[in-house]
Parts: structure tokens; sequence; C-alpha cells
């Protein structure tokens, strides 16, 4: 049976040396093989393709057959590593909680300890009445984060 850890293996070796990273790799029954890139300066179709003959010449069909997808996790697809949140830093984003709260705007940082989301929220303000909509960071540990988007906009 072909392996997570083969196909990794086989793309890492392809992607040595570029600045394209793996953002999950799946193998499901009946070998149906799927990897998903990202690259810091844009991922190509081109990119995808070498990966892709990479991997296939470094499996044999003879021995076991397969199917194989190579491509990036596409818009709708949550952030999974830490470099896509590097990646994505000033894009604005929808992270959803562990507790389930749901925090929306600009991602505007990102380590290795967490992100910070520059959040609009309706605030008191001292004499006045009423409350004034207010840009507030918020900052959460990748730990508490169960799911981070990116939200498209057409502006």
């Amino acid at each position: 049976m072909i392996t997570e850890a083969q196909v990794r293996a086989l793309a890492e070796e392809k992607m040595a040396g570029t600045d394209m990273f793996i953002v999950d790799v799946s193998v499901r029954p009946g070998n149906k093989i799927e990897v998903l890139l990202d690259r810091d300066s844009g991922l190509t179709i081109d990119d995808c393709k070498q990966v892709s003959r990479f991997i296939e010449h470094g499996l044999d069909r003879e021995v076991e057959d397969f199917s194989l997808e190579v491509s990036s996790p596409g818009v709708g697809r949550p952030l999974r590593v830490h470099r896509q949140y590097l990646k994505n830093v000033g894009r604005k984003i929808q992270v959803t909680t562990s507790d389930g709260q749901v925090w929306e705007g600009p991602l505007e940082r990102a380590d290795e300890s967490g992100i910070t989301v520059i959040t609009e929220q309706k605030l008191e303000v001292p004499g006045k009445k009423g409350k004034k909509k207010t840009l507030v960071p918020v900052d959460l540990s990748y730990e508490h984060i169960q799911e981070t988007k990116i939200v498209i906009t057409f502006k």
C-alpha cells in the first residue's frame, strides 16, 4: 500500500530549494492520492505538474495502481499550516475558535505563537451615548483556532 509518508517524501524531494511547501497529503482507499501545495510567491499549474510527474515517477504503477491529484488548496479550504498564515498577512480572514466565537478582519500578524486579527467592534465611548465602531486587535493562539478561511472581497 502506498503511504502518505512515501508521497510526502517524494514531494519534499522535488520541492527542495524552492519556496513551495506541503499543505496536506492524503491517501484514501483505492490509492487515491491528493497532494495540496502552496508557494510563498504564488503556486502555478506548472509547479503542480512538475511535482505530480516527480511523484508518479517515484511510485510504480506496475506494483500498485493509483490516482494522483496535485493542486493548491483553493479558496474555500481552511488554512492548515503556519506558512499559509504568514503568506496571507494583510488579507481578510474569518477565524472560528474552539469555543465557537467567530472573528473577522485583516490578518495583522502571524508568528509561531499565534495570530492577530483586527476586528471591528461596537464599544461604549465614555461621555457619549451609544456605541462607536472601533478597530480592536484580537490575539489568538493556534491551539484555540478551530478553522481559518480567507474572506474573498470584490472591492
